[in-house]
């Protein structure tokens, strides 16, 4: 795909259900600039794979025409996917100074980081490519440092917000450049692009001053040791936590790689104020009496190697869970991880400890860092876009996006739901969308590189099915099986309860051999294939399985 001069050009290149998750494209005659290139983690189908990330199939055609990765703010969906990109396109990223600290802990982890240009932006920075202008506003997230993103091209403006709300009183002074914002919608904007995530929830998202309030009260009510979950990512919450621990006069230590790196980030670039003696160290919590000491761990989401999942089932080395020690978990858990957090719920009661779970909004422990459907509004309003693209959200969100934008004054027609790799094109500033990408999903599999679709249906199959390999020793003058097949079940069935069945597959195989001598076709590879067809489809008419099949050739 090519565009047409004059034309702009919007597409996502995401990861997989999600529409728009991952990163977007904004294109320009020659230019190109990325927003974005974060990672999806998997689900039980996927086996074996660590994250989804962007396919850049498209941009690897275009590579001389890549200007820019432009990042919005720090979490994994937006950052996670740099290191695997930069890999391949030597680019300069632009983020603010936290983002900033964060990527460069993934470069380190990559070895790649004294190849890579990393500017620092912040809400003030402007940025020249050819015609396209590009600058920034502050908007409030649940991570520090996070800017919508304003480019100015010969087509009109383009607006993409990042992830946000509208935290009228945010516990880090971060508040919403909302005049600025105003200013852009007075300039015109031909096209918004604002994330979804909570278009379906109605009202304002609440304000993180309330979890404050509440993490202080827990503090004060616990009788013994306290240990409380939530993102690493989340300073503001992090913040909470060391305030409420100093005004109960306990010492924090902190458990989990990522929890201790991204601490460590935000308290040297001054985005987070510990006091001098407050944080201890992992062997040093034995050495106060239990009601002086906080413990601040990652595993809010039930991930099964995280801190917390490690201690609910006292299998954290050094550390452990007594009764009537707190258990506070700051942090909704994300659909899909509710029965990890179940059990890890369910574990930490059988411990004996007090747990203090659930939404947010029963225990006052943890409030969305993204708008709902009134922040959503006031963002439209402010924009006052002449066409929209809802982003950031399963198809039902962004249909509710759509609606909402319909409300305040959008077009009906002019609002664009793009699947991944499909193209909203701008022609004399009339948006339209008739073309597509073609573009997949790309699986990362131990950190070694992307692992093809081919390889996921192999580990499906042999999940399910199973495998049975067959082991044939050959004359290789004579082509005639010397001796065997000897057959070899794992997943599949047990041999020993299934003689019969294998003794027949044994026969079907030396039939096959010697019916392929008879008429000459001895090449090894043909009598493999003959094989795989004949024993596939006699396992299948008997079992009903399709076990993956290996012949396997000895030469003599």
């Amino acid at each position: 795909m090519s565009t047409n001069e004059n034309t702009l050009s919007i597409f996502a290149l995401g990861g997989m259900n999600e529409i728009g998750k991952n990163m977007y494209v904004v294109q320009y005659d020659h230019d190109i600039i990325i927003i974005d290139c974060g990672n999806k983690f998997p689900d039980e189908s996927l086996l074996g794979i660590d994250l989804i990330i962007p396919d850049t199939s498209y941009l690897l055609e275009n590579k001389e025409k890549i200007r820019a990765l432009v990042v919005t703010h720090g979490h994994e969906d937006h950052i996670g996917g740099i290191p695997f990109f930069l890999k391949k396109f030597n680019v300069p990223v632009y983020a603010t100074r936290f983002t900033l600290g964060l990527i460069e802990l993934k470069l380190k982890e990559h070895k790649i980081l004294r190849e890579t240009e990393l500017v620092e932006i912040d809400s003030n920075s402007t940025l020249k490519f050819a015609e396209i202008n590009v600058s920034f506003f502050k908007v409030n997230h649940s991570i520090p440092d996070c800017l919508g993103i304003v480019f100015n091209t010969p087509q009109g403006t383009v607006v993409h917000t990042g992830d946000f709300k509208f935290d009228l009183t945010p516990v880090n002074n971060q508040h919403s450049d909302i005049h600025k914002m105003a200013e852009i919608g007075k300039q015109g904007v031909l096209l918004l692009l604002s994330e979804s995530t909570n278009a379906e929830r109605p009202g304002l998202s609440p304000s993180e001053q309330i979890v404050g309030e509440h993490v202080l009260e827990a503090f004060m009510k616990a009788k013994r040791k306290l240990f409380i979950s939530t993102f690493a990512s989340n300073i503001n919450r992090v913040q909470q936590v060391v305030d409420a621990a100093l005004k109960t006069n306990r010492k924090l230590a902190l458990l989990g790689r990522s929890m201790v790196n991204v601490v460590a980030v935000a308290m040297e670039r001054g985005f987070l104020d510990v006091p001098d003696g407050m944080l201890i160290t992992q062997d040093e919590i034995h050495e106060l009496a239990p009601e002086k000491v906080a413990i601040l761990c990652t595993g809010s989401q039930g991930e099964p190697n995280a801190a917390l999942a490690r201690l609910s089932t006292s299998n954290y080395r050094g550390v452990e869970i007594l009764p009537e020690d707190t258990v506070i978990f700051a942090a909704g858990p994300i659909p899909g991880n509710e029965r990890n957090v179940s059990r890890i719920v369910d574990n930490f009661f059988t411990l004996g400890a007090h747990v203090i779970y659930g939404s947010g909004s029963s225990t006052g422990m943890h409030v969305s860092g993204h708008g709902y459907q009134e922040d959503l509004k006031l963002m439209l309003s402010l924009m006052k876009p002449k066409y929209f693209i809802p982003i950031h959200g399963e198809f039902r969100m962004l249909h509710h996006h759509r609606l909402l934008a319909e409300s305040v004054g959008v077009e009906q027609g002019n609002t664009f739901i793009m699947n991944n790799g499909e193209v909203v094109d701008i022609q004399k500033s009339i948006a339209r969308q008739t073309r597509k990408i073609p573009v997949g999903n790309t699986y990362v599999d131990g950190g070694i590189g992307d692992v093809g679709d081919s390889v996921i249906r192999d580990r499906k199959q042999l999940s399910e099915d199973g495998m049975l390999v067959i082991v044939l020793t050959m004359s290789k003058s004579e082509r005639k099986l010397v001796s065997g097949p000897d057959t070899i079940s794992r997943g599949f069935i047990f041999a020993k309860d299934s003689e019969e069945l294998l003794s027949e597959v044994n026969r079907l195989i030396i039939k096959n051999v010697n019916d392929l001598k008879a008429v000459n076709k001895t090449q090894w590879n043909v009598i493999k294939h003959e094989i795989k067809k004949s024993v596939g489809q006699y396992l299948y008419s008997q079992t009903r399985k399709k076990p993956m099949i290996l012949p396997i050739i000895i030469e003599i």
